[in-house]
């Protein structure tokens, strides 16, 4: 007599998988390699693209709020003659060369606060300048910031090599090769002369290295009221530095920002369209990969119930003439099914994490530290397991339907 917690299908559908051992351990392996494949890949990949991604938003904002550019008003010059003025031509005249600023930018801070998916915000005000030391001197970008601000967003207190990323309105950071042209170091003092005629002499505090020989050169740190006395920006600021929770919502959240606002909004996807490009495609064939693999384990497991469907004919005969209905056939050649991709998917789990922990443990770069660093995110395994079983029991479906439809009398006489 059955035990009432042991429904009669899952009985059945376990000693048929035991009955072919070889056939059930050959498929199991395949979805357990499948699964394995997608969960390394996946991570590897996820791993890389978040990578790139960093070194990429590590030294720039998500989203810069800029001021409209200065429009260019045609003039058009006349010839007076003795009878009529005539019109000659029309000279589009380009405005004159100044720092633009953000109107009213306070206000534009205070709304972009009440959006939703904003993280940070911070007032920049640059422009470009002179550095001078003795007789040398180099065109560079002066940067005023607000550190405890900007920090959140370009991660320049992590890029310091000598002194310190503190700022006091006496003091610039200055890169290693602007720091190596000029051949001075932490404590030094450098003049700093804007194109107004307005120049300070500040303190060298810091010393960073931004992975870019030309920011390097050419960017310079200093206070956001230092760089507004410099520039002549009394209490203005030439943009805004954003960050996002969701990088990759960077370019709707842009658009929004430009509507409610009225000022031009540039996101990192619109700045590196090449880039974003490139992570897409990545991501694209992410998936691609998972799908055929999906599929070919699907395929397995298809091929080995319809062999077993086969195989078993006489008894499926044998069972339905017993007054076993179509649907008690039917569930359990679908619980076979949803019990190989389980059992694969936690195997090819246990794979997927030995190879990726081996991964991070052999490829490593010569300063010791992990090649691509890979996250072991618990959703990308819950993910894979789910579908794994999913797609067993899908797999099964054709299989069992063909089982139910047996006439019972034809499959004993088989």
């Amino acid at each position: 007599m059955l035990t009432p917690w042991i429904p009669f299908e899952w009985i059945v559908a376990l000693r048929f998988l035991r009955q072919g051992q070889l056939q059930t351990l050959f498929i199991l392996a395949g979805v357990a390699i499948g699964v394995g494949v997608i969960v390394f890949m996946s991570a590897i990949l996820a791993g890389l693209q978040a990578n790139f991604i960093r070194r990429v938003l590590s030294a720039q904002a998500h989203i810069q709020i800029l001021p409209h550019p200065a429009i260019s008003r045609p003039q058009t010059s006349t010839h007076i003659t003795a009878n009529q003025t005539e019109l000659v031509e029309a000279v589009i005249q380009p405005p004159a060369q100044r720092t633009q600023h953000i109107d009213q930018w306070q206000t534009i801070v205070s709304q972009l606060r009440s959006l939703p998916g904003i993280a940070v915000i911070s007032p920049v005000a640059s422009g470009p300048a002179l550095a001078i030391r003795g007789n040398s001197s180099r065109g560079v970008s002066v940067i005023g910031i607000d550190p405890s601000l900007h920090y959140a967003i370009v991660h320049l207190d992590e890029k310091i090599l000598r002194g310190r990323s503190a700022l006091t309105g006496t003091e610039i950071l200055i890169g290693t090769d602007l720091a190596s042209d000029f051949g001075v170091d932490v404590g030094d003092k450098l003049r700093i002369s804007a194109a107004n005629g307005a120049s300070s002499i500040l303190n060298v505090s810091g010393i960073f290295d931004l992975g870019n020989r030309g920011a390097n050169k050419q960017s310079v740190f200093v206070t956001l009221k230092s760089a507004q006395t410099l520039l002549a920006l009394p209490g203005a600021v030439t943009s805004l530095e954003v960050t996002v929770t969701d990088v990759y919502a960077a370019e709707t959240i842009a658009q929004r920002i430009a509507q409610l606002t009225g000022v031009e909004a540039d996101s990192w996807i619109k700045n590196s369209a090449q880039f974003f490009a490139a992570i897409s495609a990545q991501s694209t064939a992410n998936t691609a990969i998972r799908f055929f693999v999906g599929l070919s384990v699907a395929l397995g497991i298809t091929s080995v119930l319809v062999v077993s469907v086969v195989q078993r004919s006489r008894e499926i005969g044998i069972l339905r003439a017993m007054g076993v209905s179509q649907g008690q056939i039917l569930r359990v050649f679908l619980l076979q099914g949803g019990l190989l991709g389980l059992g694969g998917s936690m195997i090819g789990c246990l794979i997927g994490i030995s190879a990726l922990l081996l991964w991070q443990h052999l490829m490593r770069n010569p300063d010791g530290t992990a090649m691509i660093p890979i996250v072991l995110n618990a959703m990308l395994f819950i993910v894979t397991f789910g579908l794994a079983s999913i797609t067993g029991l899908g797999a099964a479906v054709a299989p069992a339907l063909r089982a139910a439809r047996l006439d019972p009398v034809a499959a004993i006489r088989a």
